[in-house]
């Protein structure tokens, strides 16, 4: 993943149509005409098309034929001789291609693995194939195919599917909505939604990207784009297709209750993305979300001159699981005198028909300054005893002052069904969205609620291990080691009881017994406490013991057992033959009259990797499911308590106790914990989980595992989609001055340290660093070297033992192969000499040894004599660049250590 010349295709010099046209002469006047009228004002060459060819363009009848290729080429052919081409473009300086389509147009793998080889050797970047084309207004550019053009504006559009540009487009005209640059993607064989994310999130000129796809093939650099675009504007992604693709067959529960679809839905929350269902609801949220910084709750209070709509906003809202705030006394005493006299002084406030403007205002002031209101909506019902422009013209107003007025900005929207554009363009012009329903305006306060919790989320990154808790990881890896070398793809119920024994999770005690008479031993072992028994069937062949009628509850005997069990044996040798059985286990009954179930597990999702799954129980079915991805803390634990609220359990009822929600997150931070520490682990299940009595016990569970590809990733699971925060690396070291140091990897609140830190960076170190003067720091710059995708990069800081103040920092970015890493590093200035610029680049290399990347390249100024003499005390090999006598380039061959540990410790300094 990389933005590498994506400049050139969004903001090309100039650009070229390459031929032959396999489209026919409409498609070619259609692209023709729109690069016209677009008013591009570089260079523009046609190089093989046939046929009539607008003024102003250069022609040649062949690329070898040109005397400097274009920037951007824009190539009609088909799949015959796209590498061929991109080649020959390449040695004439071409750095983006564009492969168009009027439609689906799918190329083979073959040949798109030939392009996508040739493309990358050659440097070029590649969209499509099958893309409709790609616009960029404020470019003065528009190669597309597509119905409509794009007027500039502030929003981008990034789609997979041509059909969804040109709908979208025409929503944006229909609507007087501008675009700041639409990309489709087409088969993305080269540039993908995440490298046009890395873009959009540095162009100043997009206020919110809009993002439409189907499916991910790299989980891991999308995950990483998307969040680190979420940190800098709103991202609103629309993902059709969503009950297409379900998988046919489950191995486990957790795997039938997970569909894609939730994978995709806790993935976006996770990466801080806001979903939408349709296309008004994704111009709606983008007009909304990107109008207020997220930080605002789900309190809303309302404010109308009619009972009946404002109470059908009250509705809504808490259908859609808002809350409507609830004023302090103070303020409702000041709203007392605004509102029908035979109103009630409560949520939803509501003024006389007739009701003045000043009191539209005054009752907007009261609730924005009350600290238990997160907005404020305003339903308007035009009628003939108010001037509907004075009272918008009033709210405008207000909405401005009190934002002026107050550090935190909370929201002010308005339902005015009146269609006059003046009004509306008024309070567009102070920054209030307006709706023309009390059901819209609803869903868009909701839109903003949920972005300001995905960027909670987003803020998020749990360390590998919880605070206070140490499993037993070393026995729980024992037992699937062994399981594995044995070739089995199931643990057997003993390694299964030990395993989630190692990580803290109350399981039902029981025993596995292979013929009548160890049962009736085991059940009279298990019978402290009991009278009742249950056997059910071990096998690794049969994922459902109901499938076989593999489950026998309350036998009242140790004899009742036993002969239940060789029953249950012979059965299952003549029915299913095929099945290895490895016996049946025997448990004590739990008296669960009064309990309640939970199902709960990890399961393996094709595209994100391991899921944490947790489900209510209601009767015969399962109800309020919730997923999310790992690693989970205790607070994205008790998020995902709410998400699947299963509040029914927790209040407990007249013959049960209520339950502590702590002990559910808990049990769902050590399921995370398992997902993390044993990627071996496809599966697993805990069904049910009761709740009984005030504690919570395991009755069934299942593990399947398999063997692990780390042809990659060295360290921890190479399937996780979001690495957790790596806590084994920190370590203190002293510098030569005595001095404490804490050293440790870079998390997102770091980014409030880097003021302090640049104070003290001199303008010739930030200039030798970065290669020309930096005058400014803004978040997003902040946010690219804080908020970091452990997967992809790591950023080493060394902060003062006594102070806490951040010293230096050292990075590395690898490539999308994960075989080669660029460095930087960065310290202040007055500490220079002290040994800490040496144990910054000493922590990356050790640390890029345990990962697995094999060679770390670095770009230095042949005047900063500084850095190059570390680099050659370290190893590196310096070589003058090609393209710039000034830099040299140091390459460090990383040598595997077979012998070494992962996480080194560092020798003291001096």
């Amino acid at each position: 993943m990389t933005v590498r010349n994506l400049d050139v295709l969004m903001r090309p010099a100039s650009l070229g149509v390459i031929g032959p046209n396999r489209f026919g002469d409409k498609a070619k006047s259609i692209l023709f005409d729109r690069i016209a009228a677009s008013g591009f004002p570089g260079d523009k060459i046609a190089c093989a098309v046939d046929g009539e060819i607008p003024d102003g363009f250069l022609r040649s009848d062949t690329i070898d034929g040109l005397a400097a290729a274009p920037e951007l080429a824009v190539l009609l052919a088909g799949s015959e001789t796209p590498a061929r081409d991109l080649e020959a473009l390449a040695d004439k300086g071409t750095k983006a291609v564009i492969l168009m389509a009027t439609g689906f147009d799918a190329w083979d793998h073959d040949t798109r693995s030939k392009m996508v080889k040739t493309a990358s050797a050659c440097g070029i970047r590649v969209v499509g194939p099958g893309s409709l084309g790609v616009i960029s207004p404020h470019a003065k550019l528009d190669v597309s195919l597509s119905a409509h053009s794009a007027a500039p504006g502030d929003l981008a559009l990034v789609s997979r599917s041509g059909a969804v540009v040109n709908a979208m487009l025409a929503w944006g005209a229909a609507h007087h909505v501008g675009f700041s640059g639409v990309v489709s993607l087409g088969q993305k064989t080269d540039i993908s939604v995440g490298d046009m994310l890395d873009w959009f999130a540095n162009d100043y000129r997009t206020r919110a990207i809009l993002l439409h796809l189907e499916s991910i093939s790299n989980p891991g650099l999308f995950m990483s784009a998307a969040r680190a675009a979420a940190r800098s504007k709103p991202v609103i992604v629309l993902r059709s297709g969503a009950y297409g693709h379900r998988r046919e067959e489950f191995l486990t529960e957790s795997a039938r209750l997970a569909t894609p679809d939730a994978a995709y839905d806790a993935a976006f929350q996770r990466a801080g993305l806001l979903r939408v269902r349709d296309l008004d609801e994704m111009f709606d949220a983008a007009e909304t979300v990107s109008r207020f910084k997220p930080g605002f709750g789900r309190r809303l209070a309302i404010v109308g001159n009619g009972h009946s709509l404002a109470n059908v906003a009250s509705d809504r809202l808490q259908a859609r699981g808002g809350q409507m705030a609830k004023p302090s006394a103070e303020s409702r005493e000041k709203l007392t005198q605004f509102l029908r006299p035979a109103a009630a002084n409560a949520n939803p406030f509501v003024l006389d028909n007739d009701a003045p403007p000043e009191h539209f205002s005054h009752t907007i002031a009261a609730l924005m300054a009350d600290k238990q209101t997160d907005g404020v909506l305003v339903v308007i019902a035009p009628n003939a005893f108010i001037s509907t422009a004075e009272t918008v013209t009033a709210i405008a107003e207000t909405a401005k002052k009190t934002r002026r007025a107050s550090m935190k900005k909370k929201p002010v929207t308005v339902v005015l069904a009146d269609e006059d554009p003046a009004l509306r363009q008024l309070l567009e012009e102070a920054g209030v969205p307006c709706y023309r329903t009390p059901s819209e305006a609803v869903r868009g306060f909701m839109h903003l609620v949920r972005y300001a919790e995905g960027q909670k989320l987003l803020m998020r990154t749990p360390p590998s291990l919880p605070a206070g808790f140490t499993p037993a990881a070393v026995r729980a890896r024992t037992v699937i080691e062994r399981c594995l070398i044995a070739g089995r793809n199931w643990l057997d119920p003993t390694s299964v009881r030990i395993l989630l024994s190692a990580y803290g999770i109350p399981v039902m005690e029981s025993i596995v017994v292979t013929d009548g008479a160890e049962a009736e031993i085991a059940a009279h072992r298990l019978a402290t406490g009991t009278r009742r028994f249950a056997i059910k069937i071990a096998s690794p062949d049969i994922p459902f013991h109901s499938d076989v009628d593999g489950v026998w509850l309350d036998l009242p005997s140790p004899a009742a057992v036993a002969d239940a069990t060789e029953k249950m044996l012979e059965r299952m040798a003549t029915e299913h033959p095929d099945k290895r059985i490895d016996g049946v286990v025997v448990q004590p009954m739990l008296d669960a009259r009064h309990a309640h179930e939970l199902v709960g597990g990890i399961t393996d999702d094709p595209v994100f990797g391991p899921l944490i799954v947790l489900g209510g129980v209601v009767s015969e079915g399962v109800i309020d499911l919730a997923v999310d991805l790992p690693p989970l803390d205790l607070n994205l634990a008790r998020l995902l308590l709410q998400r699947a609220d299963i509040s029914h359990v927790l209040a407990g009822s007249r013959h049960s106790a209520a339950i502590d929600p702590e002990a559910i997150a808990h049990l769902l931070v050590r399921l995370s914990q398992i997902a993390i520490d044993f990627p071996e682990i496809r599966d697993l299940d805990l069904d049910p989980i009761v709740i009984e009595s005030g504690r919570i016990v395991v009755l069934d569970a299942r593990v399947a595992i398999g063997p692990v590809d780390r042809s990659r990733h060295k360290l921890g699971h190479p399937r996780l989609t979001i690495r957790p925060y790596p806590q084994e690396w920190e370590r203190n070291i002293t510098l030569k001055d005595g001095r404490p140091v804490f050293l440790r990897p870079i998390r997102p609140e770091d980014e409030v340290l880097y003021d302090d830190f640049f104070a003290e960076v001199s303008d010739e170190d930030m200039r030798l660093r970065f290669f020309a003067p930096i005058k400014e720091f803004t978040h997003a710059f902040l946010a690219r070297l804080t908020q970091i995708d452990y997967a992809r990069a790591m950023a080493f800081i060394a902060l003062d033992g006594n102070t806490g103040q951040l010293l230096g920092v050292v990075r590395l970015h690898a490539d999308a192969d994960h075989d080669t890493g660029e460095y930087a590093v960065l310290i202040r200035s007055p500490l220079k000499g002290l040994g800490l610029g040496w144990v910054l680049m000493k922590q990356i290399i050790e640390y890029a040894r345990a990962d697995g990347i094999k060679v770390i390249n670095g770009e230095v100024l042949h005047e900063n004599g500084g850095m190059l003499a570390i680099c050659e005390a370290l190893g590196f090999s310096v070589r003058t660049s090609e393209d710039d006598r000034s830099i040299a380039k140091v390459t460090l061959e990383v040598t595997p250590d077979e012998d070494a540990s992962p996480v080194p410790q560092l020798e003291k300094v001096g």
